[in-house]
């Protein structure tokens, strides 16, 4: 997997393009109020919990959700107001709900038993499914809403790396895409996992802690 780096590249980029620049200006007036504008911000820190679960979502944006009290592997998942108010809904590994976006997933049904439940049995096989999903634009105007959405989706896995690697390509009614998911290699541990999350969302990329 390629580690993602669009930001931090960008970042790079600028801070060499400000050196070159300013490189050239000396110890001048002109060249100190250059060095200032160039700057790069930092970095943002997500404050993690000190205990307990919560998920590190890192795209489309960064924020720390924290899950709303509740029994079994079905959790709902808030981020704070100053990380955008976003929620996720999930069910074991698999996303089963969002909020916050330009386009909400307003469910997310595996017909039958999820075989990602199993993700260690998925290895060196594929193994078909079909997902159904509800879709809505983030104002709720019905004329936006799409229900009933039929996905035919392929899982496989194979262990690469020291993970557990599983993969899933979902296509139908004008959609396509792809879910990735890592495990420990025993599969019982998800270190990260990147869905679908609505048609011009960006992939929902993020990292359980505490779990």
């Amino acid at each position: 997997m390629a580690a993602p780096g669009g930001r931090a590249g960008m970042r790079r980029a600028l801070a060499f393009v400000a050196a070159a620049l300013l490189a050239g200006c000396g110890e001048t007036p002109a060249g100190q109020a250059l060095r200032q504008a160039f700057v790069a911000p930092p970095e943002p820190v997500l404050a993690l919990p000190a205990e307990g679960p919560a998920l590190l979502l890192t795209a489309p944006r960064q924020a720390v959700l924290l899950p709303v009290p509740s029994g079994g592997p079905r959790r709902i998942w808030r981020a704070s107001a100053e990380g955008g108010g976003i929620a996720i809904g999930t069910d074991g590994a698999r996303v089963t709900a969002t909020a916050g976006f330009a386009q909400m997933m307003t469910a997310n049904r595996v017909e039958g038993a999820d075989p990602l439940a199993e993700p260690a049995a998925l290895a060196g096989r594929e193994v078909p499914l079909r997902r159904v999903v509800d879709l809505s634009g983030a104002d709720r105007d019905p004329a936006g809403m799409r229900f009933g959405v039929m996905l035919d989706c392929t899982l496989r896995a194979a262990r690469q790396d020291g993970v557990l690697a599983v993969e899933e390509r979902c296509a139908g009614a004008g959609i396509g895409f792809v879910d990735r998911w890592w495990f420990d290699t025993t599969g019982r541990r998800l270190l990260r996992s990147e869905q679908w999350a609505g048609e011009g969302v960006p992939v929902l990329a993020f990292e359980p802690r505490g779990m």
